[in-house]
């Protein structure tokens, strides 16, 4: 009984590390989108620490999270404050998807955590944005609030302010993306499940 239990603490870890991994690849191949500021930038880094909090639970979900942003403190441009941000959005949407799941394994209630999720992910945008990432770049980049809000008005005319800007077009994208992450892990977790192992109940 020991023994398969050590199999499976050894299995979770190098299934940890392999979907850090991954993240982190993904992490670097980050793009921007024509609807938020270019500093914003969109990636699919969340998407193996989803899996990974479907299949062990909520905590291996945010040590991947947490390994990949360590990883990229090493190519940081935001001297580790867009890591941060990065981290607490990450755990917002896999935390509360993996503690959904792990009362019970369906379908349902797979949707139903990734929705949930989602809607932390949003939320907590708003606070992430308003209180690291913009006053990071007025505060230590240097840009003004103006010329910050000038890449807003480019995608609108109505995104004339900071909180129009955050809650008008950050905060739709990030429910875009929490949304495409969690249509990409419910396509991909039935199918990598058998070669991940999964089964903690």
């Amino acid at each position: 009984m020991s023994k398969k239990r050590g199999n499976l603490s050894v299995r979770s870890m190098v299934s940890v590390a392999l979907c850090s991994a991954v993240s982190f690849v993904l992490f670097m191949l980050d793009f921007n989108l024509p609807i938020v500021p270019s500093f914003i930038k969109m990636d699919f880094s969340d998407l193996p620490a989803l899996i990974c909090a479907f299949t062990f639970g909520p905590i291996a979900g945010v040590l991947v999270e947490l390994i990949k942003n360590l990883l990229h403190l090493f190519f940081t441009s935001t001297m580790g404050v867009g890591e941060l941000s990065n981290f607490i959005l990450g755990c917002a949407l896999v935390v509360p998807a993996g503690l959904i799941y792990k009362r019970r394994r369906t379908r349902k209630t797979a949707v139903i955590g990734m929705l949930v999720g989602t809607v932390c992910f949003a939320a907590l945008g708003i606070f992430s944005n308003y209180c690291l990432i913009f006053p990071f770049y007025v505060k230590v980049m240097g840009f003004p609030m103006d010329a910050i809000v000038a890449m807003g008005t480019q995608i609108s005319p109505i995104l004339d302010s900071e909180f129009k800007l955050i809650l008008l077009s950050v905060t739709p994208y990030n429910i875009v993306k929490g949304l495409v992450i969690c249509l990409l892990t419910f396509l991909l977790y039935k199918r990598l499940r058998p070669i991940m192992r999964i089964d903690n109940r």
